[in-house]
């Protein structure tokens, strides 16, 4: 008893010189990062937030698209269906949306993409809504093809969506010029477009794809991507966009820099603003906000809402209200992509009935909500946080 009472202020001076090096480690390699990649500073990060409101959306597809191609490609690019569901999104206080390209939408058809693209953002515009947009993807289908897409896999969630880039171009680092043509065809043409939010330069960059097709995906996915990721910043950075940049983290130990994985670590140095993925109860949203915080840089939450994992409107917008934290959660209008489903339904298709609760969306497709009291407390918590009828900002 006395021996330990006689080391305690050793160890405790041990423990906070430990805590000190690290903390200036971190903060080193922070200030290098920055240095080196051109990020935003904390201030230029902070003065950019200042001027939003606060920032409410859904991951948004068209319902009657099954996946990123099928809703930009030429032929099944659909105008008037978007126009009419970002009216719902207005209708209830939503002023943002997070939405998918794809790097062979480029590479078929560069012009008229970018005229597709342009015509999404005089749209959404109408609607008050501010896009983020996602160029890369490493979940789900990992071998995209033009053209016609497949219907939905009957009583599967998000059957048909397809990553980006794919197996073949991200092993062969031949395909990487091609890459970069569309990181910076894409991000230069629309570089000082205010209609655009933010970048989200990789979804998930780590993610293993999920679904069934662990057979398809290309050894060493994981390593391919953490090297190909900072590229994707600076092919991003050298178009000197007006808006952030991001990447989300999703996985891992957020507690500091040193318990992150080289992945987390890539996306917390480059990234202008910090953007997150969180699919828990609502005091594990909250504690993930609160670590997050000790990095000093605007919070986007770009999925959230997962009612059958613990995930809902009711208990998780509060708290992003409550911490000024950016809410995008997956899903708007139930459809082709059938994310309604839960992700079990990959081992266990709802084939003869479907859940008695809706996993994802917000909306059914004729425009009636699922559940009226979510819709009605995010048009609530919007105007409560930005007024009614709050128009875009700059």
């Amino acid at each position: 008893m006395g021996e330990t009472q006689a080391f305690q202020p050793c160890n405790s001076f041990a423990t906070t010189l430990r805590f000190l090096t690290v903390f200036l480690l971190a903060s080193t390699l922070l200030a290098s990062a920055q240095t080196k990649t051109g990020r935003w500073s904390e201030e230029q990060a902070s003065s950019w937030y200042a001027r939003q409101p606060w920032l409410v959306g859904s991951d948004y597809i068209p319902s009657n698209a099954i996946n990123e191609l099928e809703m930009w490609q030429a032929d099944t690019f659909d105008a008037q269906e978007i126009d009419k569901e970002l009216g719902w999104a207005q209708g209830i206080g939503m002023n943002t949306m997070r939405v998918f390209l794809h790097d062979l939408l480029w590479k078929q058809d560069p012009q008229g993409f970018k005229q597709r693209i342009d015509t999404f953002l005089a749209i959404a515009a109408k609607h008050h809504i501010r896009p983020v947009f996602v160029l890369f993807d490493s979940c789900w289908d990992p071998n995209p093809k033009l053209g016609p897409q497949h219907p939905p896999i009957p009583g599967v969630h998000n059957s048909g969506w397809v990553q980006s880039p794919g197996t073949k171009a991200l092993q062969d680092s031949a395909e990487y010029p091609r890459l970069k043509t569309y990181v910076q065809g894409v991000v230069g043409a629309f570089a000082k477009d205010d209609r655009i939010l933010a970048w989200d330069l990789w979804n998930e960059p780590d993610n293993n794809g999920g679904g069934n097709y662990d057979s398809e995906e290309p050894k060493g996915k994981a390593e391919l991507v953490l090297a190909l990721l900072p590229q994707v910043y600076t092919w991003a950075r050298e178009e000197h966009p007006t808006q952030p940049l991001t990447s989300g983290l999703w996985q891992g130990d957020w507690s500091s820099l040193g318990a992150m994985s080289p992945m987390a670590r890539v996306e917390i140095e480059y990234s202008d603003v910090i953007s997150f993925h969180n699919y828990g109860w609502p005091e594990d949203f909250e504690r993930h906000v609160e670590m997050l915080e000790q990095f000093h840089r605007p919070l986007i939450c770009t999925e959230y809402m997962a009612r059958g994992a613990g995930s809902t409107f009711d208990t998780v917008l509060p708290i992003a209200q409550k911490h000024h934290v950016a809410a995008i959660n997956w899903g708007f209008v139930a459809g082709k992509t059938q994310t309604y489903l839960p992700w079990d339904s990959w081992t266990r298709p709802y084939t003869l009935q479907a859940p008695a609760i809706w996993f994802h969306e917000v909306f059914h497709p004729d425009g009636s909500p699922y559940r009226s009291h979510e819709t009605d407390l995010i048009r609530r918590l919007t105007t409560e946080t930005n007024g009614s009828g709050a128009g875009l900002h700059s």
